[in-house]
């Protein structure tokens, strides 16, 4: 009698499916103008100024106020709106000692861990300087990051490259 010969089939591994790499955040990038003014630093300044630009109608869309000292002596108002001419105007007419606008960059991306630390470090490997950022939130979706730079034209190159 025949033994019966019994076949072995090779047992196959299965193997994970590679690990999904986290999608690297969106963003888009554009340039705008800034103002920065400077006041004599006082109580219910911060309303004074806002009134003054809504007033006029203007729109602020990013911004930062602080005091320059810790004597309070002035305050500083760096703040991107949707009428420079007009809120020049509005901040001259309530007493701002200096008035200033020059270029920034504003990155919008979403709003995810890592994201300004990607945009930053496109920028830092690109050899330039930022001299100083500002951000936040506008849904909770995305958030809004403006930039001042060494070279903003240069800054933009790459980004919008990234």
């Amino acid at each position: 009698m025949a033994k019966a010969v019994k076949k072995v089939v090779p047992k196959t591994r299965k193997t994970a499916p590679p690990a999904k790499r986290p999608a690297a955040p969106a963003f888009t990038v554009k340039t705008a103008k800034e103002i920065t003014a400077t006041f004599a630093d006082c109580v219910g300044l911060t309303a004074k100024v806002a009134a003054a630009l809504a007033a006029e109608k203007v729109n602020i869309l990013a911004g930062t106020g602080y005091s320059a000292s810790g004597m309070r002596r002035k305050a500083i108002f760096t703040l991107i709106v949707d009428d420079l001419r007009m809120a020049e105007k509005a901040l001259d007419r309530i007493g701002a000692d200096d008035i200033q606008d020059s270029s920034v960059i504003m990155v919008e991306t979403e709003n995810k861990v890592g994201a300004l630390e990607r945009i930053s470090r496109i920028v830092a490997n690109a050899g330039i300087m930022i001299y100083y950022f500002y951000s936040t939130t506008s849904s909770g979706k995305t958030a809004t990051c403006v930039f001042k730079t060494a070279d903003d034209k240069k800054a933009m190159k790459v980004l919008c490259k990234a």
